[in-house]
């Protein structure tokens, strides 16, 4: 481990191959390119200190030094234990970032690296997972008093800070990243869906084509997953709890069941719901000899491991991020990624083009707090349909695409409510 005074690193001579990587990524984040020319010059976040807990990756370093650009002091931390590249947290550490992270942290590790993002006394935070924000609000609540506003990337941390906005319990005002349809729309379906399946054949070689692949959830991201598996061959099996999600993915074509019978006919299974317990003991009990289990939800919660545990007599590593696990009765089952974000803890996470957009709604909602959390309340925030579509047309065009614009005469059209036949 490295250590310096400002930053915590598995390996600091990795830096050089952190820098490839951040340029690779540098190179397909246009939108957030543009916005750092932008910010350069205007420095819209000068006096802030922002504090971040977000997976250490490539693409998390573009966002970091487009944030730095725009005037701001920056202490970054990982917002999972298997998810930090360490090459990408090297090159950070050594081009004078506050970071304190690397891939394999224990529980006890990862909080000590977000309280150390907090020495510095955030005035604003950007989150994945609520962590940090939540705490802001427990045990290290003494550095609420400096915090002005604060974003969240995911799903799972969206629901936790509505939770604590509906108890009254939330202390600043936090926007919602998540859910702008550029970020779930794109980053969720496509990102995790590609991302994912990426994780299970690094972790695995395994064939696609032709096995019965189970995603638990039809949210954003198993609705993405679903769609790549499909691509690759697999017969696709969804389970839910919702009937909306459930009825929406029959329609599209896909078998709708319980996992209690999923369990037994599946050879690779995933979840995606932010839910604990999604498979259990129970469920290990059906499953096939090789069965694969992963996770792609933002926590290890959603599949049972100390029962998987309870029931192994023996268990070896296969391979990086593969533990087989053989049950009394001889069947091995498969766990990747120790139940964390397979996508994160065995590949790189999503794709640059794809986080381009999640990145600078990030680095857009960073710059709204600092101009307006004075007005705000301590609630949760949607991003602005504007920005949406202003993201949106901004990233169509550093893709090569053109759409039609509405002539003045449909414009009239649209809005007259006497239009008829």
């Amino acid at each position: 481990m490295d250590k310096g005074e400002t930053y915590t690193v598995a390996d600091l001579s990795l830096a050089e191959e952190g820098s490839l990587r951040v340029d690779w990524a540098r190179s397909r984040m246009p939108v957030l390119a543009a916005l750092r020319k932008q910010a350069e010059l205007d420095k819209p976040l000068a006096g802030m200190r922002v504090a971040g807990c977000l997976h250490v990756t490539k693409e998390t370093a573009v966002l970091i030094e487009t944030i730095r650009a725009a005037g701001a002091e920056i202490s970054w931390s990982g917002c999972n234990p298997l998810s930090t590249q360490d090459d990408v947290a090297a090159w950070l550490a050594k081009e004078g970032y506050s970071v304190h992270a690397w891939h394999g942290q224990s529980v006890e590790d990862f909080y000590w690296c977000i309280d150390r993002t907090l020495d510095f006394k955030p005035t604003l935070t950007l989150d994945d997972g609520a962590d940090l924000i939540v705490r802001v609000h427990g045990e290290k609540s003494e550095y609420a008093e400096t915090v002005i506003g604060g974003t969240e990337e995911t799903t799972t941390g969206v629901h936790r800070l509505r939770a604590m906005a509906a108890a009254g319990d939330l202390k600043y005002p936090v926007i919602a990243v998540n859910d702008a349809i550029t970020k779930w729309d794109f980053d969720n379906v496509y990102g995790t869906g590609q991302s994912t399946i990426d994780g299970i054949i690094r972790s695995t070689s395994v064939l696609i084509a032709g096995k019965t692949f189970v995603v638990a959830g039809y949210g954003h991201c198993g609705r993405g997953l679903a769609m790549r598996a499909r691509g690759m061959g697999a017969n696709v099996v969804i389970t839910e709890i919702d009937p909306l999600p459930g009825l929406r993915a029959v329609m599209d074509g896909f078998r709708v069941m319980k996992m209690d019978d999923a369990a037994s006919i599946g050879d690779i299974f995933c979840t995606a719901t932010g839910m604990k317990d999604v498979i259990t003991g129970k469920h290990i009990d059906l499953m096939k000899d090789g069965a694969l289990i992963s996770n792609t939800g933002h926590y290890d919660c959603e599949i049972n491991i100390e029962e998987l545990k309870e029931r192994a007599t023996s268990v070896r590593t296969i391979r990086p991020e593969n533990d087989e696990y053989t049950m009394a009765d001889g069947r091995r089952i498969h766990l990747l990624a120790d139940g964390r974000l397979v996508n994160l803890a065995a590949a790189e996470g999503h794709p640059s083009e794809v986080m381009d957009m999640s990145f600078a709604n990030q680095f857009l909602s960073l710059c709204r707090l600092a101009a307006e959390a004075s007005e705000l309340k301590a609630e949760v925030y949607d991003i602005s349909l504007e920005q949406d579509m202003d993201l949106a047309s901004t990233k169509l065009e550093t893709l090569g695409f053109s759409i039609d614009e509405l002539t003045p005469e449909q414009i009239r059209y649209s809005t007259d409510y006497t239009a008829g036949t």
